[in-house]
Formats: structure tokens, C-alpha cells, sequence
């Protein structure tokens, strides 16, 4: 097993799954637009086609979509801006320990590479990445395996000596298409009978992923 691992970013490294759900339903709200509870979660780890595609067979072909994500991503903004980024407990710990031990260290995120970038350069962790691979990059995201293929050969990686730590479920069938270890996290969406089959651990926190990868690698743990 070669040390190499590449991360989703939203619900992994950043509490921002929540957030964005938080948007999108105070737009639909605004808007009278009914079930976007129910929507939203369709569209985690997709990228923007892919995610456009649910909402317009949810709300009508000729729904106003991209006026829609503007006002969410204006309340998005709007919310970091007054709160801050909220990042995830153990990102700065894994990263730490990753870098020091050697790690070749990726992501690959459905969100578009503006987002992305600006929210690493804003928590201090962009350095820690050799490649990062957005959803904007690839025609299809997760679940298809493009993404994690194309992280892989720009981080110099095989697939199958490669961890990929995701918190959704079309994040874990993403890496486990491209013959990856999955590692989830589960953020929003409890994992079910086909996450425990697909995911080679499921652990409860990155500080979880921390002592895992520790003991795959054969180093004392605390404890």
C-alpha cells in the first residue's frame, strides 16, 4: 500500500454540507418552492451538471436553476462571511501527520474550483495538496470514478494503492468504481448496508482516520 490519499473537501474537510443545505432551503422557502429537504440530499457529491440535472427533474426543465444557485451561494457567502469557515475537528492534525510521514496528499471535490481554492486558501491548508481535481473538471462527478481516476494520475498514484476519504455515498461509490480504498466519514447521510459493503472502514471522525491510518502503517498509537 503506497501512502497516498486523496480527500473530498465539502463534509470532510469543511462543515459545509449543512451550510449549503441551509441555502438552498432558505432560497426554495423564499421562493415557495416545496421539498428541498428532500432534494438537496440528492445532489451531495455530484458536481454542478449533474446537480442541475435533480433540481430541473424536480422543479420543471425550464426552472430558473442558475438564478436559484446564485441567491443560495449569495446566502452561503453571506453566512461564512458573518461565521467563519466551519472546518472540520482533525483536518489540521491528519494533514499534519500526513505530510510529516510522507503522504502524497490530493482532493478531489465535486464543487467548482473557485469555491474550492478559496475555501483552502482561507482555512491555511492549500499547501498540503499536490493536486486538486474540481468538479468543473470533469463532464460527470461521483459516483462515476473520473474524478478520483484523474486525481490519481495527476498525484502520480495507482488507484488501488491509494485511500480516498469521503463522507457521502456517492463519494465512496466514486472511489470504490476507480478501485480505491474508501475511508467514510459520514457526515449527513447515515451510512447503509451498501456504504459498509463499498467502504473499506467506516469510522466516526477524522481523528478516527488519523489512528487508522497510523496502525495501517504500523505506528505506536497512544493507548
Amino acid at each position: 500500500m503506497s501512502k497516498a490519499v486523496i480527500f473530498d473537501m465539502d463534509g470532510i474537510l469543511f462543515d459545509t454540507e449543512k451550510l449549503c443545505m441551509d441555502s438552498w432551503v432558505a432560497v426554495a422557502d423564499a421562493h415557495g418552492l416545496p421539498d428541498m429537504e428532500v432534494i438537496f440530499p440528492k445532489c451531495i457529491g455530484l458536481n454542478a451538471n449533474d446537480s442541475k440535472q435533480v433540481v430541473l427533474d424536480a422543479y420543471g426543465q425550464d426552472f430558473a436553476y442558475e438564478d436559484f444557485r446564485l441567491e443560495a451561494s449569495e446566502w452561503f457567502w453571506d453566512d461564512i462571511g458573518k461565521h467563519g469557515l466551519p472546518v472540520k475537528p482533525g483536518v489540521r492534525e491528519l494533514l499534519s501527520w500526513m505530510k510529516q510521514e510522507g503522504f502524497r496528499i490530493g482532493l478531489a471535490s465535486s464543487t467548482r474550483r473557485s469555491s474550492v481554492l478559496s475555501h483552502l486558501e482561507q482555512a491555511g491548508i492549500l499547501e498540503y495538496f499536490e493536486t486538486v481535481i474540481t468538479g468543473d473538471m470533469v463532464e460527470h462527478s461521483k459516483p462515476l470514478p473520473d474524478i478520483y481516476l484523474l486525481a490519481c494520475e495527476k498525484l502520480g498514484t495507482d488507484p488501488a494503492g491509494t485511500y480516498a476519504i469521503e463522507d457521502s455515498p456517492n463519494g465512496i461509490r466514486s472511489a470504490h468504481a476507480a478501485g480505491m480504498h474508501p475511508l467514510m466519514v459520514p457526515d449527513m447521510i447515515a451510512p447503509d448496508e451498501e456504504m459498509e459493503t463499498l467502504s473499506e472502514q467506516i469510522l466516526d471522525s477524522l481523528f478516527d482516520v488519523l489512528t487508522y491510518l497510523k496502525q495501517a502503517e504500523g505506528v505506536e498509537t497512544d493507548g
